[in-house]
């Protein structure tokens, strides 16, 4: 039995480059995600408007390219107007069935995103929303003239437009979780028009909605929305556990990683049926591994039992490596994904947990760190055969790779997905095998369940070290990411 993977590329032969916003987060009024997360007035590591520094210092680590806000479930019962200028009354928020207090808004928000430095990518209310209502949002973040909502920004502190190009309209607005859910004949047409209304205060701006890569729903949305669009927002958690929190084990969670790049495909054989391609493109701005826990009920022992997305023992290499599947299906669909947002930035399922003490990286934190620090600009058409994993009547490839290149060098990525054995790695880079001492970033644990946590904040690290091949291949450690560096 052959246990080699072979790898194939060719630096004239490439996908294209990608959009960094592919390496984009969200963030959403869930639990401890804003409030006690980001947000957390009288903290000691708190600046005098409530944001936590090593929040942000962390966010730009990740040199983090936009911020989707503020949700999720959320959006589908929330009205901008409510936290905005200084007297703001707290509400009842019918999606998570908990008081909001409405202290963090959309000046808050925006603030937030220039001192982490990326763009902000506001998701209206497409629930118990209204076209109007989304408008006045455009028209509050973005009008230039002496109208209603602009004065009002004006007279809340904020002069100059703060000019926020990418907007969403609805979140999951398909499914019946949803405040306001709507059915695959009112969507379209909702969609068309509250596009219109924003596109009348600001031509300029970006616009996804919300879709599913199924043909019925997004046909349809397509068909009467299409041409007012840039984006179709799709989301995906594949480790169902919002009910009962039982998370999948490292071989369960890691046989679902070739689910992305289904989810691309079938995505964008929808948008070429419509007539959209190279006119519309994927925003995936909710991705995880897991789904958030959060059994139905407004019981105070249910919305207790959200505490339970942040043990640190779920958060190990399976979330760590599928997250580096997830990104490598973007990067090779880079022609159609212009954006991903891992959901969320901070507690819940983030990659940073933030708690009175200070921060935890997560294994995903340094997954998407080693992305957005060595993928290089254009990404090559790829080649893997080899040896496969299997468990349960499913299977998937022992290793998932991507090239990626640039002027001084290339990135061969080398996910080693197995639990126990190492991947024997044979790379042809323009018809030539690899061979030699090379700089590598690797992340491994001691075992696939290895995690990050308050006590052991660094348990999971990248290693940068050189690695040299056996005989023409390089060995990677079992559960592993692998970063090899051939310098041009």
């Amino acid at each position: 039995m052959n246990d080699k993977t072979r790898i194939w590329a060719d630096r004239r032969i490439g996908v294209g480059s990608f959009d960094r916003m592919i390496f984009g987060h969200f963030i959403e009024h869930f639990h401890r995600q804003i409030y006690g997360g980001l947000f957390d007035p009288g903290s000691p590591f708190a600046d005098d408007r409530g944001f936590r520094r090593d929040v942000i210092d962390a966010m730009r680590e990740l040199r983090t390219p936009i911020m989707r806000w503020p949700g999720g479930n959320f959006v589908s019962d929330y009205h901008w107007h409510e936290a905005v200028g200084p007297n703001r009354v707290a509400s009842y928020n019918k999606a998570w069935r908990v008081a909001e207090p409405n202290s963090f808004g959309t000046d808050e928000f925006i603030a937030w995103c220039r001192e982490v430095g990326c763009a902000p990518y506001i998701c209206t209310n497409g629930g118990n929303g209204t076209a109007e209502e989304m408008a006045n949002w455009v028209e509050y973040c973005n009008g230039p003239h002496p109208t209603r909502y602009a004065n009002q920004r004006r007279e809340n502190g904020h002069d100059e437009p703060f000019a926020v190009k990418y907007w969403g309209i609805g979140n999951e607005s398909y499914g019946d979780w949803q405040i306001g859910a709507k059915t695959v004949a009112e969507w379209g047409p909702y969609v068309a028009e509250s596009a219109k209304m924003m596109r009348r205060v600001d031509e300029n701006i970006v616009l996804s909605a919300a879709a599913v890569p199924d043909s019925d729903w997004t046909m349809a949305l397509l068909k009467a929305a299409g041409r007012h669009l840039d984006l179709i927002s799709i989301h995906g958690y594949w480790d169902h556990i919002s009910q009962v929190h039982e998370p999948a084990d490292y071989l369960t969670a890691i046989l679902n990683s070739g689910s992305p790049d289904r989810m691309i495909a079938a995505a964008r054989s929808v948008i070429g049926a419509a007539g959209f391609d190279g006119k519309i493109r994927i925003a995936f701005d909710e991705w995880n591994l897991r789904a958030w826990h959060h059994p139905n009920g407004n019981h105070p022992d249910k919305i207790k039992a959200r505490d339970l997305s942040d043990l640190p023992e779920t958060y190990t290499m399976a979330d760590a490596l599928f997250s580096a599947a997830f990104l490598n299906a973007c990067l090779r669909n880079c022609d159609i994904v212009a954006m991903a947002n891992m959901a969320p930035s901070v507690n819940t399922r983030g990659p940073l947990f933030v708690h009175a003490g200070g921060i935890v990286r997560r294994t995903t934190f340094h997954t998407l760190k080693m992305y957005v620090d060595h993928i290089r600009e254009r990404i090559l058409s790829t080649r893997v055969e080899g040896p496969e994993i299997r468990g349960e009547g499913a299977s998937i490839a022992q290793v998932d790779a991507l090239v990626s290149a640039d002027a001084a060098g290339t990135t061969v990525t080398l996910v080693n997905r197995d639990p126990a054995r190492p991947a024997r790695c044979e790379v042809w880079l323009d018809g030539e095998v690899l061979t030699g001492a090379r700089d590598a970033t690797i992340l491994s644990g001691d075992s696939p369940d290895a995690f990050n946590s308050v006590d052991r904040p660094d348990a999971v690290t990248p290693l940068e070290a050189p690695m040299r091949d056996e005989q023409g291949a390089y060995v990677i450690p079992p559960h592993a990411l692998c970063m090899l560096h051939v310098p041009s």
